[in-house]
């Protein structure tokens, strides 16, 4: 009777160390891979990423095209470059605008795409000019409460 226990106790646990580690897979995005072989790279500078992170989405009417490749601070003009790999089946215009967005109300961060009209397409190693930062949920409270308090001053 006691071994019985132990057996489904040891099923139990293995099932469950089986669902974390699915979890995290789902979580570091390290599911959903495509070849590097595939894929093209593209470049863009921000003022803020906020919380993007290597290997987040990068996604273009909701469809994910690419990931993040890499992140790096640009010592010349103090922001942040993002390097994104895009795969070869999405072809984007190079007047490309590019965007960090948030998934939801504070979910995870992604790089959205919006295509301009432009006809020639963005190439390998090619550099993104119209770029929209991260918005910082902290930074925007923070300027709320320093208007509201401006207002409260000069109403006096």
């Amino acid at each position: 009777m006691e071994r019985t226990i132990h057996l489904w106790v040891g099923i139990f646990v293995c099932a469950g160390l089986v669902a974390v580690f699915i979890l995290a897979l789902k979580v570091g995005n390290a599911s959903a891979t495509f070849s590097q072989g595939d894929a093209y790279t593209v470049k863009a500078d921000f003022d803020n990423i906020g919380g993007l992170k290597v290997r987040a989405p990068v996604k273009s009417a909701g469809v994910v095209v690419g990931r993040v490749d890499s992140i790096e601070f640009e010592t010349q003009r103090y922001v942040a470059r993002v390097v994104m790999t895009i795969d070869k089946r999405y072809q984007f215009p190079k007047d490309t605008s590019v965007s960090i967005l948030t998934a939801g109300l504070l979910g995870e961060q992604y790089v959205g795409l919006e295509a301009g009209g432009d006809s020639a397409m963005l190439k390998d190693g090619d550099a993104v000019k119209l770029t929209q930062s991260a918005v910082v949920l902290e930074k925007l409270i923070g300027q709320f409460l320093y208007s509201k308090a401006a207002e409260g001053g000069s109403s006096k």
